[in-house]
């Protein structure tokens, strides 16, 4: 998986893999896979959670991977919306990855995931997300820097 290019100057496209063991028993990506694919979108777009794992490629958007130290990145909520089956294919599917809303402590980020093959369109998903104080557990407002790192994929 990687993140290719930006696109319509605000979505950011990774290709994410779809595995074998992806599908369920009519032939196409499970619904909890789905969710699996979105995660490995984000984070390829934004950066892995600081602290997980060890050094790679580096995100298109340093969001997650450069917060303080004590900070979490935790999902508030998910929004899914099926639009058709993805068919299991051995090529990675196509996600186009760009934040929604910006408030003062918590963000979207919005997925359209697409069928490699034909583009149709398969999934629209949005994720509400806020940074935590692992310490406190109390949420942190959005500092001006990482609203200025958001602000060329914000929707």
């Amino acid at each position: 998986m990687q993140a290719d290019r930006v696109q319509e100057a605000s979505r950011i496209e990774v290709l994410v893999p779809m595995r074998w063991g992806d599908m369920d028993a009519y032939g196409h990506i499970n619904n909890v896979q789905i969710v699996r694919m979105l995660e490995e979108a984000r984070i390829a777009a934004f950066g892995p959670p600081r602290g997980a794992g060890l050094p790679g490629v580096e995100p298109r958007v340093s969001l997650f991977n450069d917060v303080p130290e004590g900070t979490m990145a935790l999902v508030v909520d998910h929004k899914i919306r099926y639009v058709r089956t993805l068919e299991y294919r051995n090529i990675p599917a196509v996600v186009q990855v760009w934040i929604g809303a910006v408030k003062g402590a918590s963000f979207d980020i919005h997925y359209l995931l697409q069928d490699p093959v034909t583009g149709e369109d398969c999934v629209k998903a949005s994720s509400h997300l806020a940074f935590v104080d692992e310490a406190t557990g109390r949420v942190q407002r959005l500092t001006p820097e990482q609203k200025e790192r958001m602000a060329p994929f914000t929707a």
